[in-house]
């Protein structure tokens, strides 16, 4: 008998992953469909009646494309355009500086398909499952152009962050207690633990959109692939998370002991202290790059797609080529 990724029969894929995430919104089913809708009406406040996926990339189900990311484009009904991706692990980058650019790229792509500057808003939308604003309880943070005195310049361009983890305290409270942006927010987190299944379960029931949601993701949770790219995605990440404490144990052990011996050889406290620190910083980079670079080879074994290793691992697709 095969065996099986899939945790239990009924075990559910987690949607912060970004291909899990995308196959439940992009599957050609009505139920697939009615769930995008819902999610992107309930984050932009405004009943989206129609709307279509533009392909950006090869389907979700081609795993090993170098190119590939996981991001769901769509078309509204009005000629508005949206583009939401999932971002569960915090990189080292500039996040509004990224997203801008990803706005930028969307207006301009909407701008080809006319002959005048009489362009539809678009919508670059990111769910992100870490904070992106400390400053701000907000789970949901809209950004536009606008003058220094505050008049909005033409609202074409949009940049949207929703934050899973300014959510996760509501777990717990009562279905009906909670606003709609907030069920998708914590169906979102725990839909994929089990054990929060009767809560999530009990704030599906309450929207329809979530049941739409909830039956399109029991659907995608039978694919093999899905399970497979899904643990492949937790093992780098588990992985990178080893490599990083290791370096950090190590590189503080061999900083301190360089440091000491510094220190004593200058006889001054300031030279311990300068020693300590490079010698610790020298060591968990070092550390660090060989491990991050050791993922890097066991993900391209693995099939995985360049684009993805480099946002898992933090180095740039000319590096990983070297390898």
């Amino acid at each position: 008998m095969k065996h099986s990724l899939r945790p239990s029969p009924t075990a559910l894929l987690d949607p912060k992953y970004d291909s899990s995430f995308k196959a439940m919104f992009t599957q050609d089913t009505k139920e697939s469909k009615a769930a995008l809708t819902d999610f992107i009406s309930t984050i932009l406040n405004r009943k989206i009646k129609d709307l279509q996926l533009v392909q950006n990339e090869p389907p979700v189900e081609i795993i090993n494309q170098n190119k590939m990311s996981f991001d769901v484009s769509v078309k509204f009904e009005d000629g508005e355009r949206a583009d939401i991706e999932m971002q569960s692990r915090q990189e080292n980058y500039d996040y509004s500086a990224r997203a801008e650019i990803q706005a930028a790229r969307l207006l301009s792509t909407n701008n080809k398909s006319g002959d005048n500057w009489h362009t539809p808003a678009v919508y670059q939308i990111s769910v992100l499952d870490f904070v992106f604003d400390k400053d701000d309880i907000s789970p949901l943070s809209w950004y536009t152009m606008r003058k220094d005195n505050g008049g909005r310049l033409s609202d074409r361009t949009n940049i949207i962050f929703l934050e899973l983890t300014k959510i996760h305290d509501l777990l717990g409270k009562p279905a009906k207690e909670l606003s709609k942006l907030e069920k998708w927010g914590l169906f979102l987190s725990y839909a994929g633990d089990e054990r929060y299944t009767g809560y999530i379960d009990e704030i599906i029931s309450s929207e329809g959109g979530l049941m739409n949601a909830k039956s399109s993701l029991c659907t995608v949770s039978k694919d093999e692939i899905l399970w497979a790219q899904q643990n492949s995605i937790d093992k780098a990440r588990r992985d990178y998370n080893t490599i990083v404490f290791n370096a950090n144990e190590q590189g503080y052990k061999n900083g301190h002991e360089k440091g000491l011996k510094e220190g004593r050889e200058e006889g001054l406290k300031q030279g311990i202290q300068q020693g300590i620190q490079q010698g610790m910083q020298q060591g968990m980079q070092q550390g660090m790059q060989q491990g991050i670079q050791q993922v890097a080879q066991n993900m391209i074994s693995a099939g995985m797609p360049i684009a993805q290793i480099t946002q898992l691992t933090g180095l740039s697709e000319a590096e990983i080529q070297n390898l």
